[in-house]
């Protein structure tokens, strides 16, 4: 099974065995034959044009034409592409379509801001350890939208919501300096913190016990605390951080140019202009909630979108 996750700032491919059906889900892995991800910036100038720009649908195409011949390669049988908060209300959606079906030749699926929410819950909490104690607060920190999904072990979802404060927004909504000066942040901060409250409230995220973090700007954030001189998965999945060294190092982000940030290790070059809202995103999420750590997962929509793949008993 090949699954496809198409976000405002990157493009991704989980290449799977799925397993047969059985009876306890949480114990039972996906078999990993290829991760891939670039960053493409679909998302790029959407908040301010309300269009997808023709560069950024081109890089996409570009990715996505990589992908299917490595889909035809391994000979995948299903093929499932969920597009999410750069696609939803873009006046040109039509045209990003047109280019997936010829591409891929599947149609993108570009699910509501609750199935999104819904699949990332999934694909995080599935082989969780067990003494991290549920209900978990699941937040998917995107390039367009974070999404916030309240749950259990099982992988039920009693509430979720997703809200537009993501990586790339944000940075081209606030942080134009480089550095970003100090007004900048707090204005940033300022719209993070309402969208956060609102979101703690729907879900509710203040009576959770675990915090899981998934995407791109958690993992590198928890990179970067740890120390790594690379980035890797391993190290990364599951590793907890407390809120004092996600601050610390939000701070640091926040004080650098994008020169600096290009030379930390673990950063991915298309990463370097946006994790600092990304992190900032993430810091907020902590102080309104009150929760003093956060784990990370390198498990998230991607895993899920395989998931909702699998042959049911």
């Amino acid at each position: 099974m090949a699954a496809i996750d198409c976000g405002t700032n990157s493009i991704r491919l989980l290449i799977a065995d799925l397993p047969e059906p059985a009876g306890e889900p949480v114990a039972v892995p996906l078999v990993d034959l290829s991760r891939r991800m670039e960053i493409v910036r679909l998302g790029q100038g959407v908040d301010a044009t309300g269009r997808l720009a023709p560069e950024a649908i081109e890089r996409t195409r570009v990715a996505l034409a990589d992908y299917a011949a490595e889909i035809e390669k391994l000979g995948v049988e299903r093929v499932r592409m969920v597009a999410t908060s750069a696609t939803r209300d873009a006046a040109n959606a039509a045209d990003f379509r047109a280019m997936v079906e010829q591409t891929l030749g599947v149609a993108p699926e570009v699910v509501s801001g609750d199935e999104e929410a819904r699949l990332s819950f999934i694909g995080a909490v599935r082989g969780l350890p067990t003494e991290m104690r549920s209900p978990y607060l699941v937040v998917d920190i995107g390039g367009g939208s974070t999404e916030f999904v309240v749950g259990g072990r099982a992988g039920q979802v009693d509430a979720a919501i997703s809200v537009d404060i993501g990586c790339v927004r944000m940075t081209e909504r606030h942080l134009h300096g480089d550095p970003p000066g100090l007004a900048e942040i707090a204005a940033a901060q300022a719209d993070i913190a309402v969208a956060v409250d609102r979101a703690l409230v729907a879900v509710p995220g203040r009576a959770a016990a675990t915090l899981v973090g998934l995407a791109g700007s958690v993992t590198t954030v928890v990179a970067i605390a740890q120390g790594l001189t690379g980035y890797d998965p391993s190290r990364i999945h599951h590793a907890r951080v407390s809120y004092e060294r996600v601050a610390e190092v939000t701070a640091e982000l926040l004080a650098m140019t994008r020169e600096q940030r290009l030379a930390i290790p673990v950063m991915h070059p298309g990463r370097a202009d946006v994790i600092g809202a990304g992190a900032l995103v993430l810091r907020v999420i902590m102080e309104r909630a009150g929760l003093a750590s956060v784990v990370a997962s390198e498990h998230d929509i991607l895993d899920g979108i395989a998931w909702s793949l699998a042959p049911t008993a």
